[in-house]
């Protein structure tokens, strides 16, 4: 099927952003529409009509949506919230690759609420590591969709008995493309009805590739994009006052600071940041460790996100070269503050490059820092690109003290359905000598009907990232997978059953095999996103050398330990107004047994949505018995898709405290605008009730954005 191509027209008269759709300047842009199903029946016309005009002037890009509904009383409005999960109400989404490197892209969407929604996207939603790419894309901070950048835009919507509107503006200034002029551009739209669970693309993708497979996007051809030179600043202004009760000390402060963005050229930006704080963002989900390895959570701070994907080298959550979390947050968790620095990102000669330099200060016992992060990488045809990276923390105060990784990384693309990445990378760190490597090399088959992938990794004894992450040091891991998708047409209430297998196994490089993993499994997916596994059968091992604390005072002996586990998991519809999802595992656990549970049940009515999530276990050694009980409560109200209000509770009796986290954000351009911030740190007894606060703390924020163009 040949390559969808849409055409832009100029504008002497602009659209007013309403939602509307009923000024004539819109019926002077060639129509674009016959979008196909790519759920559920892919390759069939889609079930309600799309239609789709774009128009541009000089300062912005208008895209006009008619999303046609024969029942518009059916249509899922959801949350509008921004950024909330599209997949679960009805939904319009485009992408924009605007270097046509059909590789990465820019993604705007909204919902019937008006719902603001943008990220971006890198190496085509997929992320390394060796395992078989499943049918939902990947979000994070340098592999698949970045949601977490924020871009400046509108976008308004309306309803009536025909079906729903969107109406968009995306100024030039928020995109990177190359010099202006006319351009091409990579382009799909994407329109998600969720009642009957299904997507519909305009440029056809099969089934088993994502929306954001860019190089399967059609084409915008016409736009006349200006030359031009971004430069705005963000300043804000923060008031604080935090009560420490351990130790009877009340801190008030007052900081000023900000950020600014500088076109250096058409296609390479400037970020700078002064006194850089993050008092606005999302806390982290607790999570409750039964390993001896360390957890991982993600990136959340919006100046370590914009762009975090050229950065990206390594295998997502197991080993990466650079982890932005290394840089103002301690290995406590606590805040380092941060001076400031400079991210220099984009293309030029074209390479995609990036330069970034953060300054952090001293805190108690930990010495200022200089970190700096060296990135270049070149886009080949067919999803294959190489590249080089460089990540240095230099201690200010004493020149003996510093850390460098070096790192080569390549991703191959063999016709649509292969993808072989790899990478090597060493580490210098003054005292370690030897075995400072890690490398990875890991292929990939996508198909209509198979999944199948195999992996091998290494991480040296001495290989230390410092401003990286490893999930397990000194091992050697060996993966290999494969998945079955079987499709049933004649069933309408039934859509696709995954039978699968996967291996895996790490050993020290002594030959001890530290842990292994035979997984068998069977996923019934159904036509309205519901969800079940069959109890999988997990057969287990694992090894310690050395005795492992599980749980305090009780002490897991060294020696092999082989067993096995039944895991259940499950989701009911996630777009129903109620909706529970859950896993269960039970089964052996070193020398004794468990019994494990996570279940998340959600309500969502209009704008209001609450949460509870419960993490059990239940654990029985021959050296002691102990149980973990978390439990989380999320509340959270949209007043418009620029106003919300949101809270955290959290109870963790391996802590023995119950933290609270309560934000008012009320936004203005990209991101920016007024946040009320509230954390609370309740002790508790052995009871589980309050007996007192351990900490206290109320933050005011206010950020704005300037163009100074």
């Amino acid at each position: 099927m040949p390559t969808p191509v849409a055409e832009a027209v100029g504008a002497e008269v602009v659209p007013t952003i309403n939602g509307r759709l009923d000024e004539a300047v819109w019926q002077t842009a060639p129509l674009i529409t016959d979008f196909i199903q790519h759920e559920p029946n892919d390759g069939e016309v889609a079930s309600e009509r799309t239609e789709v005009r774009i128009l541009y002037d000089r300062s912005a890009l208008y895209v006009g949506v008619w999303l046609f509904d024969r029942d518009p009383s059916a249509i899922v409005i959801g949350e509008s919230r921004r950024d909330i999960d599209l997949s679960n109400v009805d939904s319009f989404t485009m992408v924009l690759d605007t270097y046509l490197d059909r590789q990465n892209a820019f993604v705007f969407g909204t919902s019937p609420q008006g719902v603001e929604y943008d990220g971006q996207i890198t190496r085509e939603g997929e992320g390394g590591g060796g395992q078989a790419t499943n049918r939902r894309s990947q979000a994070g901070t340098g592999a698949g969709l970045n949601l977490n950048w924020d871009g400046d835009w509108t976008v308004a919507t309306s309803r009536d008995d025909r079906g729903w509107y969107a109406e968009f503006r995306i100024p030039f200034s928020t995109l990177r493309y190359a010099e202006g002029g006319e351009q091409v551009w990579g382009l799909n739209f994407a329109r998600n009805i969720r009642r009957k669970n299904e997507q519909d693309f305009w440029s056809p993708v099969p089934r088993q590739y994502t929306f954001y497979r860019v190089s399967l996007a059609g084409t915008l051809e016409g736009v006349q994009a200006p030359t031009q030179r971004i430069m705005t600043v963000s300043p804000y202004a923060l008031s604080s006052l935090r009560r420490d009760y351990g130790i009877a000390n009340t801190d008030a402060k007052l900081e000023v600071g900000g950020e600014a963005k500088i076109g250096v050229t058409q296609g390479l930006t400037l970020d700078l940041t002064v006194n850089t704080d993050f008092a606005q963002v999302e806390v982290d989900d607790q999570q409750v460790n039964l390993t001896r390895f360390s957890l991982f959570f993600p990136e959340k701070r919006p100046f370590f996100l914009e762009n975090a994907g050229t950065f990206a080298v390594g295998t997502a959550q197991t080993t990466e070269l650079f982890f932005s979390r290394r840089i103002g947050i301690g290995r406590d968790n606590r805040e380092v503050p941060l001076a400031g620095g400079a991210r220099l990102t984009g293309k030029v000669a074209g390479l995609n490059v990036g330069l970034l330099d953060i300054q952090a200060k001293a805190r108690d016992a930990i010495a200022p820092n200089n970190f700096g992060v060296v990135r270049v990488f070149k886009e080949l045809p067919n999803r294959t690109r190489i590249g080089a990276i460089v990540v240095n923390r230099l201690n200010t105060d004493s020149t003996g003290d510093y850390n460098v990784t070096y790192g080569l990384d390549g991703q191959f693309g063999i016709g649509r359905t292969f993808l072989l990445d790899a990478y090597a990378a060493k580490t210098k760190t003054p005292g370690l000598t030897g075995r400072d490597h890690a490398f990875n090399v890991a292929a990939n088959y996508t198909g209509r009907e198979w999944d199948a992938g195999l992996a091998y990794r290494e991480s040296a004894e001495n290989f230390n990232p410092e401003v990286g992450f490893v999930l397990r040091e000194n091992t050697r891991f060996v993966q290999a997978s494969i998945l079955r998708h079987v499709r049933t047409p004649n069933l309408s209430w039934f859509r696709e059953y995954r039978p699968h297998i996967t291996f895996r196994q790490w050993d020290d490089f002594d030959g001890f095999t530290e842990s292994r993993l035979l997984h068998i499994d069977s996923h019934f997916q159904f036509a309205n996103g519901a969800f079940f596994q069959l109890p999988a059968v997990n057969f287990e091992r694992e090894g310690l050398k050395e005795p492992f604390e599980v749980s305090p005072g009780i002490v897991i002996p060294p020696g092999t330990y082989d067993g096995f586990l039944w895991a259940l998991a499950y989701n009911t519809n996630l777009g129903a107004p109620v909706s529970v999802s859950g896993r269960v595992e039970i089964g052996d656990f070193y020398s004794g047994h468990r019994v494990s549970t996570i279940e998340t049940v959600t309500a969502r009515k209009g704008a209001t949505v609450v949460t509870l999530r419960l993490s059990y276990d239940n654990v029985h050694l021959p050296e002691g018995d102990f149980t973990n009980t978390l439990v989380g409560f999320k509340f959270g109200y949209s007043f418009s898709p620029r106003m919300y209000l949101q809270s955290l509770i959290q109870y963790n009796d391996q802590f023995g405290n119950i933290e609270g986290n309560f934000r008012f954000g009320w936004l203005s351009a990209a991101g920016t605008g007024l946040f009320i911030v509230y954390n609370d740190i309740e002790r508790t007894n052995r009871f589980g009730r309050m007996s007192g606060p351990e900490e206290r703390a109320f933050i005011i924020k206010f950020t704005r954005l300037l163009d100074l163009n």
